[in-house]
């Protein structure tokens, strides 16, 4: 056979030992670069273990204030006592409880959901140099027992009450609020850092099972951020001044 007849050959074949060596090379190298790219759900995984480690975590801080009035009579007689009584109630979510399965990651949407237990409250923390009292009829609470029992009355009102305006709806939407952002704001940032362009929505979801807040953090473009420093402070609406008042 001629020698000069195999010269066409040899550089096809050349190109596909290549072109097979680049094909090995690319599947040796493809697990190291998968394993280098951040997983969103495993960082999302490491992140719980630190967020747990808070614990009990107090969140937000309401000041209350109730006045009570209580009347004892007795013998004909009758006393009345006034109790104004401030207090302040914190409200904050038991971290510690987090669980695995509390954490969702949606690929599609790239955002991750947390499940956070139930608000707690804790108090009504009394500011005694703030409590005032206001009597009448002293003449019944000198021979009796009249002011200890008022007393006794009016402490038990005062803190009930105070509780009462703790469990209302606006004070509640605010430390839900507080306590989604800061959550939100503790998972947000070791995504951000590892370069992960996701949002994380966090949600309370009440006894009976029911969703009752929701708060979604987006993160924002670097450029948005800088054009909404260069256009300056929203302008002012009209009667937005008297509405602050």
């Amino acid at each position: 056979m001629d020698p000069g007849r195999l010269r066409p050959f040899a550089w096809p074949a050349a190109a596909i030992v290549a072109l097979l060596a680049g094909l090995l090379l690319g599947y040796v190298l493809r697990p190291a670069s998968e394993a280098a790219r951040p997983d969103p759900e495993r960082l999302a995984d490491a992140t719980l273990l630190s967020v747990r480690e808070q614990g009990r975590l107090t969140l937000f801080t309401a000041r209350f204030v109730a006045i009570v009035t209580s009347t004892e009579s007795r013998m004909g007689l009758t006393a009345r006592k006034t109790l104004i009584m401030p207090g302040d109630v914190r409200y904050g979510v038991d971290l510690s409880r987090l669980r695995r399965e509390n954490l969702s990651w949606n690929s599609a949407t790239r955002t991750l959901s947390v499940t956070l237990p139930p608000l707690e409250m804790s108090g009504p923390q009394i500011d005694l140099n703030q409590v005032n009292e206001y009597a009448e009829g002293g003449f019944l609470m000198a021979i009796t027992d009249a002011e200890e029992t008022l007393d006794e009355t009016n402490r038990r009102r005062a803190q009930d009450e105070l509780m009462r305006q703790a469990r209302e709806t606006g004070p509640m939407t605010r430390a839900r609020e507080a306590a989604m952002r800061s959550v939100a704001r503790s998972f947000a940032m070791p995504l951000r850092a590892a370069g992960i362009d996701a949002s994380v929505a966090v949600r309370f979801v009440g006894p009976s099972g029911q969703e009752e807040a929701a708060f979604l953090d987006r993160p924002r473009r670097t450029e948005d951020v800088i054009d909404d420093r260069r256009a300056g402070p929203p302008p002012s609406q009209p009667g937005q001044g008297e509405a602050q008042k």
